[in-house]
């Protein structure tokens, strides 16, 4: 399925857009102010990661797995669009008789706390599911990451399972709680 134009939701708080190869500095910027917060949580990161030219490269192939209908990697932003508070990516999107993809997410060390990335994953996966009317949204959290299975239930998420050493997480084989939210309207 191909996106006939790039979505943009506005809640309270956020834009919640994907951001053009133009606005790479926002996104390093994110990214540099929260390497050794997110570090914990993330895949080992190489040192192109945290440079301008990755994140005009990584954009532009956002854009194009948008357009493609392969997944949607969402900014969060202030409301006048300055600062990349945090990220939303539905990837792996499958179509057909699955129709579902993975969420992940990360939100800045300062803007913890506030609500944030709850309002931001309701919009977004309300546009998931009522725009693109996919079936299934699968997310995954590390077992001491209480905050995260946390947030997953407060939106419906449900326990599906539990996976051993499931994903590389800063270099390191991590198990892995499986959650799922499955479209009300289905």
């Amino acid at each position: 399925m191909r996106l006939k134009q790039l979505p943009r939701l506005e809640t309270e708080h956020l834009i919640v857009k994907l951001l053009e190869p133009s606005q790479a500095a926002k996104m390093l910027a994110f990214r540099e102010e929260n390497r050794d917060f997110l570090l914990p949580w993330e895949p080992a990161r190489p040192p192109e990661f945290f440079t301008r030219g990755f994140w005009q490269l990584q954009l532009q192939h956002n854009l194009n797995e948008c357009r493609e209908g392969r997944s949607l990697c969402f900014s969060l932003l202030d409301p006048d669009e300055a600062e990349v508070q945090g990220v939303c990516n539905f990837t792996n999107i499958v179509w057909g008789t699955f129709r579902a993809c993975h969420l992940g997410y990360a939100m800045a060390e300062r803007h913890q706390g506030k609500g944030l990335m709850r309002e931001a994953l309701s919009a977004s996966i309300t546009y998931l599911f009522e725009e693109l009317r996919l079936h299934r949204i699968m997310a995954n959290y590390m077992p001491h990451n209480e905050r995260s299975g946390r947030l997953l239930t407060s939106l419906g998420f449900q326990k599906e399972g539990f996976a051993e050493k499931f994903l590389s997480i800063n270099g390191r084989w991590e198990d892995h709680v499986l959650t799922a939210l499955v479209n009300p309207r289905d």
